[in-house]
């Protein structure tokens, strides 16, 4: 579900002239221990931070949500989003490359980043104790980022060798890669978040400047710190380290909308080294994260292939033995995206047949509904997920970000709970029977190169 040198006084009295006033206290009745804690800013160069103290441990982690995925690329820039998201360790004017990991696990933190087709997300995870320290390393990156012509061509070469061990060295990854470029014809969610390979060989300087000045700007993010800390120090810290950074015009916005798919896309992958056959769909769900329907779709993919009472594993993996493991979910962003249902097939396996019962089960759910009883553990398995998360301070800043990027107010995130409650049977069976159609889906296939041919038939 949607589911790091030196320590300085700080003045609080300048932050009123930077920083706009603060946002409406979360309700009490969202009923989430210590939400009513929760803080935030607006600087005036448009970063929004939030703030959510939890002092159960002496750690915190700071989020940065950078809006830009592969849906802001487009042809002869793809795979940029994912890059920077190696470039941003790499050395800025005023530190060389590794200086931000040393920096950091010196004072007894770590990090990690991961692109996705709408957002750059950022994480730092350290002891309260090295606030300041982050502050600064997360202001320079943001601030001035180098270009070092060596550094580019190194990571340039870093990211090709991620592409081919992650889709062209890997069957299931090729065959999501072709499937998501056919899926979509229109709406560059057809471009994969690691980009195309020519593109990846032909970036330039100034292309890499351009985007870097478009995107990584103050107003196109949300900053999230949860942990051991108290929301003022954050912002006279963000006022220190983050306010002088000058804020970029708006990002063009991506206006193309996805035409409605007219009848079923189909593709064959054939690969030498394949020895088990993988068969996927991806349907167009009409909404983003935002949506409506969002929620019943959650508990639509959890009935389907959560778990091993879950139908398609009980039909197709345990009645049937007609696959090894099955899986579904969504990928819902800003813009209208995917739901996924694959099967993992053993070698040899009937593809035809395998591909019939599963035809059978999606048709099924769309004409019969579901039961009380796979609604509830649905809602259970969906309410355990929310509050697992809840129960952690990387959790709780990964929520609260994820919903301010994508509804536009992170309090959205403590109606999960009650959104959940009020999807009922008629509305998944409504749900499947509106997606889960033949014309509405891409049918991918990945095979052995030898059977391609009779199977493709």
């Amino acid at each position: 579900m949607r589911l790091l040198p030196l320590v300085l006084a700080l003045t609080l009295g300048c932050l009123p002239t930077l920083v706009s006033a603060a946002q409406p206290p979360v309700p009490a009745s969202t009923a989430v221990p210590g939400s009513e804690q929760i803080a935030s800013r607006t600087l005036a160069n448009g970063l929004k931070i939030i703030v959510w103290p939890d002092h159960d441990i002496p750690n915190a982690n700071f989020y940065t949500f950078y809006k830009v995925g592969s849906r802001n690329e487009h042809v002869g820039i793809t795979g940029l989003a994912h890059f920077f998201e190696h470039m941003m360790f790499n050395g800025t004017s005023r530190r060389v490359p590794g200086e931000f990991d040393r920096i950091m696990e010196a004072a007894g933190g770590s990090n990690n980043a991961s692109t996705s087709n709408d957002l750059t997300v950022y994480t730092d995870w350290f002891p309260s104790t090295a606030l300041e320290t982050i502050f600064d390393l997360e202001g320079d990156r943001m601030a001035h980022l180098a270009f070092d012509p060596k550094v580019v061509e190194s990571e340039r070469g870093v990211v090709y060798s991620e592409r081919r061990s992650s889709i062209d060295n890997d069957g299931f990854g090729t065959l999501m890669e072709q499937m998501q470029a056919t899926a979509f014809i229109a709406h560059p969610y057809h471009i994969p978040t690691i980009g195309w390979p020519s593109d990846i060989e032909h970036w330039t300087l100034e292309d890499l400047k351009a985007f870097f000045k478009t995107y990584y700007a103050p107003n196109n993010a949300v900053l999230v710190i949860t942990g051991d800390v108290d929301p003022q120090q954050v912002f006279a810290l963000a006022d220190r380290y983050l306010a002088a950074i000058p804020r970029q015009p708006t990002p063009p916005a991506v206006t193309t909308t996805e035409p409605e798919q007219l009848g079923e896309r189909r593709i064959v992958v054939e690969r030498a080294d394949v020895r088990a056959p993988i068969l996927a769909y991806a349907f167009h769900t009409g909404f983003g994260a935002a949506g409506k329907d969002a929620p019943a779709l959650e508990l639509l993919t959890t009935i389907l292939a959560d778990g091993d009472s879950s139908r398609l594993h009980q039909r197709l993996v345990e009645r049937e033995q007609a696959a090894v493991d099955v899986g579904a979910f969504s990928n819902l962003g800003f813009d209208p995206g995917l739901v996924w249902i694959y099967a993992m097939l053993p070698p040899g396996a009937d593809v035809g047949k395998a591909q019939a019962l599963l035809d059978d089960e999606l048709a099924r759910i769309a004409r019969d509904g579901v039961t009380a009883t796979e609604l509830d553990k649905a809602r259970n398995l969906q309410l355990s997920a929310f509050w697992r998360q809840m129960a952690t301070i990387n959790g709780k800043a990964r929520v609260l970000g994820t919903y301010e990027v994508y509804d536009g107010d992170y309090r959205e995130a403590f109606n999960a709970p009650a959104r959940f409650a009020e999807v009922s049977a008629a509305d998944i069976q409504a749900l499947a029977a509106k997606l889960l159609r033949q014309r509405n889906r891409t049918t991918g296939l990945l095979l052995p190169a030898a059977d391609s041919t009779e199977a493709a038939r």
